[in-house]
């Protein structure tokens, strides 16, 4: 029996404001399509916490046995630089202020995205898909969205018809908002658009002369709608009907609305069953605004170059920071709270590593099976990583006891608690061990260390110093390093 069939896992659907028992729509297989970064600048921290939230997702659903595709895209053209279907493309205007190619914006910064992802131990997904490279799908989409009614075509111009589709649909179940209410909050159209209505969307925009980035289609030279793209690649890679949607709180309106409404008008069908949402990071209590300075970049957490860090802090712990809070509540991120999760974390890690040295015994005072199962019961609820993080600080009292001999515990539970310490700390909230990779760092430098000298050796040797040569032995060989001299050179053995 599979593992997600001995777990009920809940999820909060956003789209029903509740937590439901998830049940995929294929037996054994979940399709998953997360909304990726717009590339026009460096990746901020408050994205990559929205992606850290939801490879916690999918680690924990291939932990339990499930087959996922996990689909996440690059927007690559069409995002403008407000909602309302003016302003000019962001990677376009990236590459103007910087006179280089737009290609070549969208190149410098999903190779910055990906290296910091990297860094933050996220797996990639399973498909990666961009804007441009599905064109030619996106215009067919719009031609079926046309023909059903839902759209139409103005100035070369193509936009969805919003009133229309709200006539035998509900736009705005997704983020609660009525039609009604939504109109006279709506800005009043300028003379120059051509919308019907100001709640309407692009689909796709007529290029302006100075405009860059275009492709023709059959209405005009332009482009797609910044909500066009996801629509497509989701149902091109995970169907018309997939299991969960997911993607930053901020983009539940409009994005979010306006991807459901096109799926409907396209299909008939509801795209998604449930929507997830991560919420925001703020920094030391306010909003992260690069204009104020209460700003801060992955990268100058690992280095601590701002002066909101005292120092620079592990990838790992800046990712164990942000996952003990649930993904849907707010995280306020600060110097302090680092700190005390660098600490949190070293304590986890030596106890994890004490386990190799608590000695066995016939019987078990603690119940490690009930306690596995709590840890499953954590994340089977929403994936709520902070109680799981709880439950592992459980065990490291419990550890802690064992090591006092104060508790006993037989071999299997002794295993049993390893294995599933190292599932949840390792594959499930994909922490690294940093005392391992510190060990080896060690390790390399001693060993580079010992050929330096076995190196000044043989030419004191070859200078018939042999009292500088025998030095460099016998002081090796107090430390406990044992030199061996041979017909292929000097090798060494640490005792």
């Amino acid at each position: 029996m599979a593992l997600y069939q001995q777990q009920e896992l809940k999820i909060y659907n956003s789209l029903s404001g509740e937590k439901e028992v998830f049940t995929p729509i294929n037996e054994g297989a979940i399709g998953m399509y997360v909304c990726g970064p717009t590339v026009y600048s460096n990746v901020h921290l408050g994205n990559c916490r929205t992606f850290i939230s939801f490879d916690l997702v999918f680690r924990y659903l291939k932990h339990l046995g499930y087959k996922v595709r996990y689909v996440r895209n690059i927007t690559d053209a069409g995002h403008l630089e407000n909602d309302a279907d003016s302003g000019e493309d962001r990677i376009a205007k990236k590459a103007r202020l910087e006179q280089i190619e737009p290609m070549e914006v969208v190149q410098r910064y999903t190779v910055d995205f990906h290296n910091i992802l990297q860094k933050f131990n996220n797996l990639p997904p399973s498909i990666e898909p961009t804007a441009t490279g599905h064109i030619v799908e996106q215009i067919e989409i719009i031609k079926d969205i046309l023909e059903k009614g839902y759209a139409y075509e103005a100035n070369g111009s193509v936009y969805f018809d919003v009133l229309k589709f709200n006539e035998s649909h509900d736009y705005g179940k997704l983020s609660g908002r009525k039609l009604e209410d939504m109109i006279p909050n709506t800005r009043e159209l300028t003379a120059q658009s051509d919308k019907k209505n100001p709640q309407d969307f692009a689909l796709w925009k007529k290029a302006e002369p100075q405009h860059i980035m275009r492709w023709p289609s059959p209405w005009s030279d332009g482009f797609p709608g910044w909500h066009l793209e996801c629509t497509v690649m989701s149902s091109k890679y995970l169907g018309e009907e997939f299991d969960i949607h997911g993607g930053g709180m901020d983009l539940k309106f409009p994005h979010h609305e306006c991807e459901i409404a096109q799926g409907e008008a396209a299909t008939g069908k509801t795209p998604v069953n449930y929507w997830m949402h991560a919420n925001m990071l703020t920094l030391n209590g306010k909003k992260m605004a690069k204009s104020t300075g209460n700003n801060i970049l992955p990268n100058e957490i690992f280095t601590g170059d701002n002066p909101n860090l005292e120092k620079g802090f592990a990838p790992t712990v800046a990712r164990f920071f942000m996952l003990q809070a649930n993904y849907r509540s707010i995280l306020d991120f600060s110097n302090e709270a680092l700190v005390a999760s660098e600490k949190g974390f070293q304590r986890l890690m030596d106890a994890y590593h004490s386990l190799e040295n608590i000695q066995t015994s016939e019987k078990s005072d603690l119940d490690i099976a009930e306690w596995r199962q709590k840890c499953y019961d954590a994340m089977n609820d929403d994936f709520n990583s902070p109680i799981l993080i709880a439950q592992l600080f459980e065990a490291v009292k419990q550890i802690n006891i064992l090591k006092e001999g104060k508790a006993k515990i037989t071999a299997e539970d002794l295993e049993l608690l390893k294995k599933t310490m190292s599932d949840f700390i390792f594959e499930v909230l994909g922490l690294v061990d940093t005392t391992e990779a510190a060990d080896n760092d060690f390790s390399n430098k001693l060993s580079g260390t010992v050929d330096l000298l076995i190196k000044l050796r043989a030419e004191a040797r070859a200078n018939k110093d042999f009292a500088t040569s025998d030095k460099i032995r016998d002081e090796l060989a107090g430390m406990g390093i044992q030199l061996k001299d041979g017909k292929d050179g000097t090798s060494f053995t640490i005792e």
